[in-house]
């Protein structure tokens, strides 16, 4: 098996016959083999039985791996991975925003280059919102400066990697994935290559600005440790001028005898330092949940049902 396309489906229903008809299409002249590994990630809507429709066309190899809850799109990627047979996996949305005939030329490159590993697309222009894009390109600035690992701004999921890469990543079974680090973390030489996403073909996008914004997250404290280190420079800086502060206080009391500021500033003093340790905890806090969860080593998605040509 040379090639396996990797498409997490989450709400797909409308999509996913017309993302395989597309794959259908482009595909029809290659001279390789191919398999189509589908992944519902516990939808709620007719997804899964949209996709057992497809998996009658015995002309093609699909498989599909039924969650039996919505695990999550990371969760998704890694089980299809983990369940792809090709030497080249690529992994796109079903939601044809991600054009599958790119999916050629990459593995055309990697046909032709052998020091590469991986090819990954990249939007050198999103449609987008401008506070959007700016909180985008904000997160990118500031993950490269916090972390060991460099972050590519704009380089998406959609890429094709070659076996060895692909074992590298469903090496690490960390509970809390953020494949994005995980891609660049593991190595390995990186081709980028230009795209431009299309409108989806039907329905909306279930990113919103919140799930952006914990996404983010998610991605600082998977690959930096700095947050920590902050909160330790922010609680010595507070001891420290806390001290300054208290001998500016005697000084004023006793040499020039003024008096000591009263209830005001010390409720702004409580409230501030409060604040400060509440915020260091906070930090403190996201760390440790995260170790916690990770030592119950509970499995990363739990499959309902698989259904593969090869049964």
């Amino acid at each position: 098996m040379k090639l396996s396309l990797v498409v997490p489906c989450y709400n797909e229903e409308q999509n996913v016959s017309l993302f395989y008809e597309k794959v259908k299409e482009d595909f029809s002249k290659v001279k390789f083999d191919y398999e189509i590994v589908f992944i519902n990630d516990g939808s709620s809507d007719n997804t899964i039985d949209e996709l057992k429709k497809l998996c009658k066309d015995k002309k093609k190899k699909i498989k599909v791996i039924d969650f039996s809850r919505n695990f999550g799109k990371e969760a998704a990627m890694y089980a299809g991975l983990k369940n792809a047979s090709g030497d080249y996996v690529t992994i796109i949305d079903a939601d044809l925003q991600q054009d599958p005939k790119l999916v050629l030329d990459m593995v055309k490159f990697l046909d032709e280059n052998d020091d590469y590993d991986c090819v990954a697309a990249y939007q050198e222009e999103r449609i987008e919102g401008k506070v959007l894009s700016f909180f985008k390109n904000s997160f990118y600035k500031l993950i490269n400066k916090m972390s060991d690992t460099t972050f590519v701004r704009g380089a998406s999921d959609f890429r094709t990697c070659r076996r060895r890469m692909v074992e590298a990543i469903i090496s690490m079974e960390e509970y809390f994935r953020f494949s994005k680090g995980i891609f660049a973390w593991v190595g390995f030489k990186t081709y980028f290559i230009p795209y431009v996403a299309h409108e989806r073909a039907s329905g909306s996008s279930s990113w919103s600005f919140w799930k952006l914004f914990k996404y983010a997250i998610d991605g600082i404290i998977a690959f930096s440790t700095v947050p920590l280190r902050i909160s330790t420079i922010v609680g010595l800086l507070s001891s420290v001028l806390s001290i300054i502060y208290l001998i500016v206080v005697i000084v004023q009391k006793l040499v020039f005898s003024i008096a000591i500021p009263g209830y005001a500033t010390i409720v702004v003093l409580i409230l501030l330092l409060g604040g400060l340790q509440l915020f260091s905890l906070g930090i403190l806090g996201e760390y440790v949940a995260r170790t916690y969860v990770e030592t119950k080593k509970r499995p990363i998605y739990i499959a309902k049902e698989i259904i593969s040509y090869e049964k």
